[in-house]
């Protein structure tokens, strides 16, 4: 896939990209749902942790499938986004996501929890072709050296959905449509009818769009080019234990801080906390789409120093000073480990990675406050990780890029399978000591940032830096 960059290209393609921008909002919203779901079916159906956990098998394992049958059909009959375009591409996505969703109905009446299975499933497929459509797209919408910014900002706006959703899913599910039969799932009937009908209005507003199409996108060439890039393998990898870890974390936060050597709440108090964790995600995107664009250093200092200065007043309004003063902690590290990451792609993921492995060891060494806290502060580091990764893993790739991508979208088949690690590390060994299983996952992001993303590359500097 190529394409000209012409010097205003990120301003040209200001309008498609503002409207992509608003899939990876609703995307975000509907995946952190997952987390008020777990808790949720687990009480409907009685369920243990690793039970539980198999929302998000369910879920992610339909990126890894939907995903592997893109890329055998992109191996046999050449790339389908560039046969399909873009637009077309986006729009099943939103219509299987909606008919997903829609699923929710009868499942809920059937009160069958291996038909929610199936619902999330058929959701999750709609958001693989959605996320092989729209990363890439955003990524080539503009120059190559920028394209970590424009990913990090469109994450923001994915994760501004991840905020919010516990906050309202937890609402919804737990308070405003909960039944006095507490044996029934009928909790979550209308809300997901409601997300189908947001998708149907997104699809009709995607085809009625005008969105630009690039020189070489509908490429039909056949083979496995993809495969032969190392650091694309690699990268593969890096996104497999991302997400995993990332989707792990969120998935059983409810648990843990109902733990009572944590802070012992129920799980409407603990959804709020919850989204301080996917709230960190947005803040550090925000902040990425600064520190990696091509704005002057003395301007992106300025509104870098702003963000979490804005952030920590918000926090106040809403919760109180205690809760501010403990946040701004970890919100005064990330920026810190931002100027320290140089806006260089690879060396900030090294940097965010090894940060996250650190907060991981200290809470499972301690209990309380402290525990409760690093765990949720965590979210900040989690922040730039997939945008970083994928633009590292893509670089360079040329036609190679779609097919690249939907590798890429298959590793999120980790948030599938360490999830289900951790749900059966907590029912052996507790859920405290279940955060074991995520530290891995974050030393290896730190290696592919320290070298995994410069392996088989000979124009991708030791800095961490992505040449074109």
């Amino acid at each position: 896939m190529t394409h000209t960059t012409a010097p205003d290209a990120d301003s040209r393609y200001a309008v498609p990209f503002a409207i992509v921008t608003g899939l990876f909002f609703m995307w975000g919203f509907i995946t952190c749902m997952n987390d008020i779901l777990i808790p949720y079916l687990k009480g409907v159906f009685d369920l243990n942790h690793t039970q539980a956990m198999f929302v998000q098998f369910a879920f992610f394992g339909a990126y890894f499938v939907g995903s592997l049958m893109y890329f055998i059909r992109s191996v046999r009959g050449g790339d389908p986004i560039g046969r399909i375009g873009y637009r077309n591409g986006i729009i099943i996505g939103l219509l299987l996501a909606a008919v997903g969703t829609a699923l929710f109905y009868p499942a809920a009446e059937l009160v069958s929890y291996p038909f929610f299975l199936a619902a999330l499933f058929i959701l999750g497929l709609g958001f693989t072709l959605l996320q092989i459509a729209a990363n890439p797209y955003v990524a080539i919408l503009g120059s190559e050296h920028t394209a970590s910014s424009r990913l990090n900002l469109a994450q923001g706006f994915n994760s501004f959905g991840t905020t919010i959703a516990p906050v309202i899913g937890g609402y919804l599910i737990f308070t405003y449509f909960v039944s006095a039969d507490s044996g029934d799932a009928d909790s979550v009937k209308v809300p997901y009818l409601i997300f189908a009908g947001v998708f149907v209005l997104m699809a009709v507003a995607i085809r009625m769009a005008h969105l630009p199409e690039f020189t070489g996108s509908r490429s039909t060439d056949r083979g496995m080019g993809a495969l032969r890039h190392r650091h694309t393998l690699y990268g593969m990898i890096a996104i497999f234990m991302y997400v995993g870890a990332e989707v792990s974390i969120g998935s059983i936060m409810i648990s843990f801080l109902g733990l009572k050597e944590i802070a012992g709440l129920e799980p409407a108090a603990a959804s709020t906390y919850v989204s301080f964790y996917w709230g960190g995600l947005m803040i550090g995107r925000f902040l990425g789409a600064i520190s990696l664009s091509g704005v002057r250093p003395q301007r992106k200092r300025a509104v870098m120093f702003l963000i979490p200065v804005a952030a920590f007043l918000i926090i106040i309004w809403l919760q109180d000073w205690e809760v501010a003063r403990t946040y701004g902690v970890f919100l005064a590290l990330s920026l810190a480990g931002f100027f320290f990451g140089r806006s260089l792609p690879a060396r900030t993921l090294l940097v965010f990675a090894l940060t996250s492995a650190a907060l991981l060891l200290l809470a499972l060494l301690t209990s309380g406050g402290v525990a409760m806290w690093t765990i949720i502060g965590i979210g900040l580091f989690n922040s730039i990780m997939w945008s970083n990764i994928f633009t590292l893993a893509i670089a360079g790739l040329g036609k190679d890029t779609s097919q690249a991508s939907s590798l890429l979208v298959m590793a999120i088949v980790g948030g599938a399978i360490i999830p289900v690690l951790q749900g059966a590390a907590a029912d052996g060994f507790g859920v405290h000591a279940s955060f074991i299983v995520p530290l891995g996952a974050y030393l290896y992001i730190a290696w592919y940032g320290w070298r995994g993303y410069a392996a088989g590359r000979s124009n991708a500097s030791p800095e961490g830096d992505v040449d074109a």
